[in-house]
């Protein structure tokens, strides 16, 4: 359940993020507002970004390797490939194209990233979908080059998705910090080489701050649960976001309750109850696993003791042993096997 929550507040950030960054498109250039937010990211996630117990200096290579095509496709391509296309395309319409990244997550999930879905799932991932074309298409639609330029981001985001949700040896902060940083800086050097449209001061202040907190600590939010439900089920949750911010909107800007708000709430509530229904067990092997990430003593996997004892949920180096064993579990940072 915490992952779940987790995901869930990481969509709502997310979501009241893309009316704020839509109404800057206007007085400054894309690369540019790309670069702030990432940079805003980067300031969200420092304060939680320091080294955990035990965490070594020296991670393996393939972990710098998925930190880096996270930072590359999450980070670079993907926001500018969306921001550009926000300067092309109504919000609203965005909105829609971007269900398009839980379906590259799914399909690059369990094509190269080792996830499990069922037909029920599959089902559950349609109707997310479903969902938000429903809460979108009351404006229509938008020209097909912002369309393509957005289902490019999608692809980055959906790499992103399923490399992140494998890192083990970095925590969701300093991950968010990495990539806040990278991807930042880039964006903002290539803006600013390409003579595009600076925003100003109180403008930089505005999206360093939407930055922040709807991408910084959003991120570091979806990491926690991605870690622990997988890319496919971590995203299905996170598209929840145009419906959150539709639900914020109404309640706080006071906008209209439309019927499709209502149909495509029903949608999404209902594929996510089947998608959490379905249970995933077999007899399965450990192999001998040392990394980092947020976990408790009560799931079968983690036996290690601590001097003083800790209770709930917290987040150090630790090892496992090898162990065979069979319950019901998604395809986190545990169960990566194939079938």
């Amino acid at each position: 359940m915490p992952a779940v929550l987790a995901c869930l507040a990481a969509a709502l950030l997310f979501g009241l993020t893309v009316p704020a960054t839509k109404a800057m498109t206007e007085s400054a250039g894309p690369l540019v507002i790309a670069g702030l937010l990432y940079l805003g990211a980067a300031l969200g996630a420092l304060p939680w970004a320091k080294r955990q117990p035990g965490q070594s200096l020296r991670p393996p290579r393939k972990e710098w390797a998925r930190l880096g095509g996270a930072v590359l496709f999450g980070g670079v391509l993907g926001p500018a490939a969306l921001v550009t296309a926000m300067g092309w395309a109504s919000g609203t319409s965005v909105s829609l194209w971007l269900n398009l990244e839980t379906v590259a997550t799914a399909v690059l999930a369990v094509a190269f990233f080792k996830e499990h879905l069922s037909k029920w799932e599959w089902l559950a991932c349609a109707g997310v979908v479903a969902g938000g074309v429903l809460l979108a298409a009351q404006d229509g639609f938008s020209a097909v080059p912002a369309a393509a330029l957005v289902a490019v981001a999608c692809l980055c985001w959906g790499l992103d998705n399923n490399l992140t949700a494998t890192i083990d040896r970095f925590t969701p902060a300093q991950s968010t910090l990495a990539k806040g940083l990278v991807a930042g800086s880039v964006n903002l050097g290539l803006g600013l080489a390409l003579n595009q449209e600076l925003p100003t001061w109180n403008g930089v202040a505005f999206l360093l701050g939407v930055g922040a907190v709807g991408y910084g600590i959003s991120l570091v939010l979806y990491i926690q649960g991605a870690q622990e439900l997988g890319a496919t089920r971590s995203q299905l949750l996170f598209s929840t976001a145009p419906f959150l911010g539709a639900i914020a909107s109404i309640l706080f800007l006071n906008e209209a309750m439309l019927w499709q708000h209502i149909a495509a709430g029903g949608v999404l509530i209902a594929s996510l109850l089947l998608l959490f229904s379905q249970h995933h067990s077999h007899s399965h092997s450990h192999l001998p696993l040392k990394h980092t990430h947020l976990h408790e003593h009560e799931d079968g996997h983690h036996s290690h003791t601590h001097e003083p004892a800790v209770l709930g949920w917290h987040s150090h180096a630790h090892e496992h042993a090898p162990i065979e064993h069979e319950h019901a579990h998604r395809p986190d940072l545990h169960h990566r096997h194939e079938h």
